[in-house]
């Protein structure tokens, strides 16, 4: 076990079906043609963990067939230059031969072609097995961006509980393999404000409906108003203590992403718009980890670098801020993560639009410069590596070193 702060970046591996387009965020941000070089930056920041994972559409040809050559190549580079990757298995999106998450099958196809993973890279310790349950969920069933393209609560409903299956299937699997796996399961963490009086019930609704994903992840009951709205909205009292009699909770960790978009304002009718940052990341963790008692890692955070070029850096120091915040006030913090390592490319439509515009978000540009956050990034590395190990409420996770793996 290497008793160190897990400060991350992640390289950004979205790769959805929109409108029958499938958007391909590996490949827009230039990662296949300079994987080598990305590795090498992430060292550059001196850092040892990278959010990482196949592209699934790629690799995943067919029912226990894959192509495993880039990840061959790309996981041996891993290994070579000494960074664990937390591995990030879907992303967003599914192979076109699987369809979408309407796919009842999608849950014990995907535990396949987990366990498939494990045994061809049985030196990988941490996962995450489906990225962001709630927000692909929301996107593909709920507002109709993405994937099955669906406007509905049965919609948002049927593709939760595929997933949220798929994710607990998929850490059984690689249990199986791998008993000491770890899984840092990288959620949004929301919330919404009432705008009113009138606006408190829907908040109220939604505030309970962003637990979702997590409580069904890890077995915990939902209170009563959910436990209606899953059944209204299509899942069946078998589906539900699916999800009961699992328990891996002493495997996870709870990774909260947190953005400038995750805090809303709700109307009366229910409709929803940008609050900015109200509360913020610690308070919000706070309530996360209130509702689940588990370690915490900070798992995603960005912001376009703006006009004066200090925007990103602001936002940097105050996210770190609330990370110490949430560790000083006694919540074991496990990590930290800049997401991603390079800038992203039309994220600012949600990927819903093909227009090319390249998102100044990541810690280096595409042209592999170093960004202003990027540098100021690496001076906290640096600077806070050595300290927080040694602090009061430091857990640490039991990651063994790669040179310790077979």
């Amino acid at each position: 076990m290497f008793p160190q702060f897990i400060f991350a970046t992640g390289i950004e591996n979205s790769y959805p079906k929109v409108g029958g387009r499938r958007v391909d965020e590996m490949e827009a941000c230039g990662h296949y043609r300079h994987w080598r070089e990305d590795f090498a930056l992430v060292r550059e920041l001196g850092l040892s963990f990278l959010r990482y994972g196949p592209p699934l559409h790629r690799v995943w040809l067919g029912e226990g067939r894959y192509d495993w050559e880039f990840t061959d190549q790309a996981f041996a580079e891993l290994w070579r230059l000494g960074i664990v990757p937390i591995v990030d298995l879907c992303h967003f999106g599914v192979p076109d031969w699987v369809g979408d998450f309407n796919n009842p099958d999608f849950p014990s196809l995907f535990a396949c072609y987990a366990r498939a993973f494990a045994e061809r890279f049985p030196w990988v310790q941490l996962y995450t097995p489906v990225n962001e349950i709630f927000i692909c969920a929301q996107f593909s069933g709920r507002f109709g961006w993405w994937n099955e393209g669906e406007r509905s609560d049965r919609g948002f409903v049927t593709a939760l509980k595929h997933l949220v299956k798929a994710n607990v299937m998929a850490m059984e699997a690689i249990l199986e393999r791998r008993p000491d796996a770890l899984f840092i399961q990288s959620e949004s963490s929301e919330y919404f404000h009432a705008v009113n009086p009138a606006a408190i019930s829907p908040a109220e609704a939604m505030n309970q409906q962003r637990f979702l994903s997590l409580d069904l992840n890890y077995g915990r009951r939902v209170d009563s108003g959910m436990y209606e709205f899953l059944l209204d909205n299509g899942m069946t009292r078998d589906e539900y203590h699916f999800f009961l009699g699992r328990h891996l909770r002493r495997h996870c960790v709870l990774g909260t992403d947190y953005y400038v978009t995750n805090e809303h304002l709700v109307e009366a009718d229910g409709r929803t718009r940008a609050a900015g940052d109200i509360f913020g990341y610690a308070e919000i963790t706070r309530q996360y980890h209130e509702r689940y008692r588990m370690p915490v890692m900070h798992t995603e955070t960005n912001l376009i670098e703006g006009p004066t070029g200090t925007e990103a850096v602001a936002w940097l120091r105050k996210q770190w801020a609330n990370a110490l915040r949430v560790r000083n006030n006694g919540i074991p913090m496990l990590g930290f993560t800049w997401y991603s390592l390079t800038d992203q490319v039309d994220w600012d439509t949600t990927l819903r639009e093909a227009n090319g515009n390249v998102n100044p978000l990541g810690l280096y540009d595409l042209d592999r410069k170093i960004r202003a956050v990027g540098r100021e990034y690496r001076r906290i590395v640096e600077e806070w590596s050595s300290v927080l190990p040694t602090q009061s409420y430091s857990l640490v996770l039991p990651v063994r070193p790669l040179e310790e793996q077979e």
